[in-house]
């Protein structure tokens, strides 16, 4: 038996954390223990049943995970070896790490770096690796420290906390959006040069703007993401990786075909191997330890779902790193 946050769909949803026994685990060629997961925005749909992610019931919940393999019959995984994971569906159609076991596929699995613990790499977890995937899409596209500002949309979530941490480290000058105004203080610490309230790009805007940003990564999507090209300098780039405000682009051609602006779409849950080992090794290399250390929150697997809805409610900073194995 092992300890799991299980969302049924029977009778009614719910979610609550139970013994499950082994045997319901899963297909896969790898057992592993889960020492830590986390919670990611998707999770908070998942768990608070606020959007439809989940595919197949039961499930366990969480997309993320890191630990120790228990048992492989996979050629590149050994018992003993740390192992995270990020994506693959897991979490909505396959049996997900919000759980003190799980069984997951080999290939879904990347060796995590020897600078980090489990720990630290469920408070980078999906968001981080996902900011990371963004900001390698600015330098991919040209984007380089001195091209001038570069915006973060949803500041203080577990993306645009660690993308302000990347760039601020590697010297970009960053515009921080947030509608928090007190978190001011704790987003210049992280490496934010302003802070701008998200309700100047909320509203609906004009198609074209005044030019500003050399780049932006948005986790927000809307009216939010169609302002923020509006106003994207000549070749200029846009990393797009969510939908907190709506999954609507309410925009015109023309920042494309008149700036030569590029938006970059971010995907996170089926990027192949090789772009996760890369985004990975440049997390170990780029991203300050001490402030991912500010932006954690830790709570036990019994405590994730109330976190979860206080997630969903936006009261929530930073990264949320949920306890579930020894």
């Amino acid at each position: 038996m092992f300890k799991a946050l299980l969302l049924e769909n029977a009778d009614g949803f719910k979610a609550s954390v139970q013994q499950v026994d082994e045997s319901r685990l899963p297909q896969g060629d790898v057992t592993v223990a889960i020492a830590y997961s986390t919670l990611n925005y998707k999770d908070g749909l998942a768990i608070t049943n606020k959007s439809p992610v989940v595919r197949n019931w039961p499930m366990v919940a969480g997309i993320d995970g890191a630990g120790t393999v228990i048992e492989s019959s996979h050629p590149g995984w050994k018992a003993g070896d740390i192992f995270v994971h990020n994506g693959w569906g897991v979490g909505e159609t396959h049996w997900g790490c919000l759980s003190e076991k799980a069984r997951l596929k080999g290939d879904w699995l990347v060796k995590l770096p020897t600078v980090f613990t489990p720990r630290q790499a469920m408070a980078i977890g999906t968001a981080g690796y996902t900011a990371m995937l963004c900001v390698m899409a600015l330098e991919d596209h040209g984007v380089k420290p001195d091209a001038g500002e570069i915006l973060v949309t949803g500041a203080t979530g577990g993306v645009g906390s660690v993308a302000i941490a990347l760039l601020g480290k590697l010297g970009y000058t960053v515009v921080a959006a947030t509608g928090k105004a007190g978190e001011a203080a704790y987003l210049q610490s992280l490496g934010a040069t302003s802070v701008i309230d998200r309700a100047l790009l909320a509203n609906p805007g004009k198609p074209f703007q005044k030019e500003r940003w050399a780049g932006v990564v948005d986790v927000v999507g809307s009216h939010t993401l169609a302002n923020a090209l509006a106003q994207t300098r000549y070749g200029g780039v846009v990393a797009a990786c969510g939908l907190a405000q709506g999954m609507d682009l309410p925009t015109t051609v023309m920042p494309f075909i008149l700036r030569g602006v590029t938006l970059a779409g971010i995907d996170s849950v089926m990027a192949p191997l090789s772009r996760r080992q890369r985004a990975w090794e440049r997390l170990a290399r780029d991203l300050d330890a001490t402030l991912l250390e500010s932006m954690i929150e830790e709570v036990s697997l019994d405590g994730a779902i109330g976190k979860a809805h206080a997630l969903m409610a936006g009261q929530v900073r930073g990264r949320v790193v949920v306890k579930t194995g020894l």
